[in-house]
């Protein structure tokens, strides 16, 4: 019997175990999954628990709900993989074998990262929105929140959800404009990007739409210390940004156990060193990564991890066949980015092409469209949760191509902003 072993048990772990399960022959090959929680949570839900959108119920499931019969589950936390001896330890001492490892162990923001963001203020006046209890604790202050300077920033450019700052500034706008008190609220998004994204033509369109909100951007500021007494940000040159009330995307990191084993050459924020179109790890023939794990330069969501599995169930059934490995990864990604009051917008976008204006998924017919607020593409985005737990998580197929399509997209097209 030989075993493959999975790390993490979040969105792409638990869609490969369901793809794997389909894809292996039982009779030959254990699967085990790992992870040290048992609850699941649907992250892209947590952006609309402050506003009252959602609640525990609507992001809440037990793990082991999505798990195929036969599985062979550990619930502990993983401290450290030996890749030369292919082996995992877990905390309790218990060592687990493996002939093929794929990690899903995500990424997870840590505010002891940057001094002053995680004392005093923490969850008093200064939040975030990335963890189950950031986003109800948010919840709670902004029902009884008086009005003020209102701080978004990322300490990190590179965060899971890279829409997710943007959406929170357009629903706040939204959010404070319902209440009847936008006038009693200053919104500032501080960002250490050159704009409200990374791509010209989605930042064009973003930034417009932040503008027209009202949201001050402040760009190019790379968040250095929280000075907790005078309730300011301070960046690395001198620059300084006051709050009375901070909601914070903390640096993002990779699970604590890469950085205790050999996984190659890491950068400091603990995520492996992967080959960005096979998903491989660069230095290990047996180990593949999936999903916020990578090091791969593209958006850290839920949509790439789908997109990228088909890859990686073709490479670890090529690697088990001694087969050469498919470079079929182009980057995809998709997002619906809410925009507030009934509406949103969609990009998609890979490696080599930037969020584009048009029709999505088929040409002139959409029906979503493309870097244009659409109430659709709000539908679509809400509907989007329903296709998570039924469709996305059991490791379905969906009515979308992995790889992207420029079918429907307008290159030359000049957007507004």
């Amino acid at each position: 019997m030989k075993d493959l072993v999975i790390l993490g048990a979040g969105t792409a772990g638990t869609m490969m175990l369901n793809k794997l399960v389909r894809a292996l022959d039982r009779s030959e090959w254990r699967l085990t999954i790992v992870d040290k929680d048992r609850v699941h949570y649907y992250q892209p839900g947590f952006l609309f628990i402050p506003f009252g959108m959602y609640n525990e119920g609507d992001v809440t499931r037990p793990k082991e709900d999505f798990f195929p019969k036969g599985t062979n589950v550990i619930w502990d936390e993983v401290t450290r993989v030996e890749p030369e001896e292919n082996v995992v330890h877990l905390s309790d001492g218990q060592t687990l074998n493996y002939d093929v490892l794929l990690i899903a162990t995500g990424t997870t923001p840590d505010p002891e990262e940057t001094p002053g963001l995680h004392g005093d203020l923490w969850y008093n006046d200064i939040f975030d929105f990335y963890t189950f209890d950031g986003a109800t604790r948010l919840a709670k202050k902004l029902e009884t929140w008086e009005g003020g300077r209102l701080v978004i920033n990322l300490a990190e450019s590179i965060i899971k959800c890279p829409v997710a700052p943007l959406e929170f500034a357009f629903l706040a706008d939204a959010y404070f404009t319902e209440k009847g008190m936008r006038d009693r609220v200053e919104i500032s998004y501080v960002t250490p990007l050159p704009g409200a994204f990374t791509k010209p033509k989605a930042t064009k369109v973003l930034g417009g739409l932040l503008e027209e909100k009202g949201v001050d951007v402040i760009s190019d500021f790379y968040l250095m210390e929280v000075d907790e007494d005078a309730k300011t940000l301070v960046s690395y040159d001198g620059q300084e940004v006051p709050f009375d009330l901070l909601v914070s995307i903390p640096v993002n990191k990779g699970a604590e156990f890469v950085e205790a084993s050999d996984m190659g050459d890491l950068d400091d924020l603990n995520f492996i060193p992967t080959d960005k179109h096979t998903l491989k790890a660069k230095d290990h023939d047996n180990i593949f990564v999936i999903g916020d794990a990578t090091n791969v330069p593209t958006s850290k969501a839920g949509s790439v991890a789908h997109f990228m599995g088909d890859t990686v169930l073709e490479n670890i059934l090529h690697h088990i066949h001694g087969e050469p490995l498919e470079p079929s990864f182009d980057g995809h990604a998709n997002c619906f980015i809410e925009t507030g009051f009934g509406k949103a917008t969609l990009i998609d976008f890979n490696y080599d092409t930037e969020p584009l204006p048009g029709t999505y998924p088929l040409p002139a017919l959409g029906p979503m469209k493309l870097l244009k607020e659409t109430r659709l593409n709000h539908v679509g985005k809400l509907f989007f949760r329903w296709i998570y737990w039924h469709v996305l998580l059991t490791g379905r197929e969906l009515p979308v191509t992995n790889q992207m399509s420029m079918v429907g997209k307008q290159p030359d097209a000049v957007v507004a902003n």
